[in-house]
């Protein structure tokens, strides 16, 4: 079995976030393979943070973030359990990395849930008219707009975009990674960009 050393467990830790002693852990269990331990890690930290998502997040930050030039601003709201967690520094640059994602992205929602049901009609529409001037049976148009459906909403609802920083990961990921980290449940409650002229 591989020496797990101080180094590797720093690495990890770094990388994951996770406690040193879980670092260690899932190190021996994969017997010194990084990416295995890695994985190990964010199963168990998705286990963690499904048990607290249920949990009432009345606490919290108002974060904003301002662009350079000062033409494009965020005011995002983001909760926690208890004011302990919301004053760490985790927690804080959670927030303002969460604000900073806004900025880039654009988001229209936090939610699929949360669009107008009126501009996801439209949006099928579009669609399926698009399928079908291609051509396309219209046994198959279904799962096409289904398709199109999913991207849409990888590019327009927070939760799902891909995280600027991290484009592997999803801000969703991100979320229960950060729930994982602080041990309490967290949500992004609202947000608000506003862009000069617009």
């Amino acid at each position: 079995m591989a020496e797990i050393t101080a180094a590797m467990v720093k690495q990890l830790r770094d990388k994951t976030g996770a406690g040193m002693m879980d670092c260690k852990k899932a190190l021996q269990e994969a017997e010194g393979d990084f990416d295995k331990a890695a994985e190990i890690l964010r199963k168990k930290g998705i286990a963690k943070a499904a048990k607290r998502a249920d949990r009432e997040a009345n606490e919290g930050v108002v974060t904003a973030y301002i662009h350079p030039g000062s033409k494009l601003g965020v005011l995002v709201e983001v909760n926690c359990e208890t004011d302990f967690v919301a004053n760490t520094d985790d927690f804080q640059s959670f927030a303002k990395n969460i604000a900073m994602h806004i900025a880039a992205s654009n988001p229209l929602a936090i939610r699929r849930e949360d669009l107008d049901q009126e501009v996801l009609n439209k949006e099928k529409e579009i669609y399926r008219e698009q399928a079908l001037a291609q051509g396309k049976p219209e046994h198959i148009v279904d799962k096409i707009v289904e398709g199109r459906l999913e991207k849409y909403y990888s590019e327009v609802c927070l939760m799902e975009q891909p995280y600027v920083k991290d484009p592997d990961k999803t801000i969703k990921d991100l979320v229960t990674e950060t729930i994982a980290k602080v041990g309490e449940n967290i949500t992004i409650k609202r947000f608000a960009r506003f862009r000069i002229g617009e």
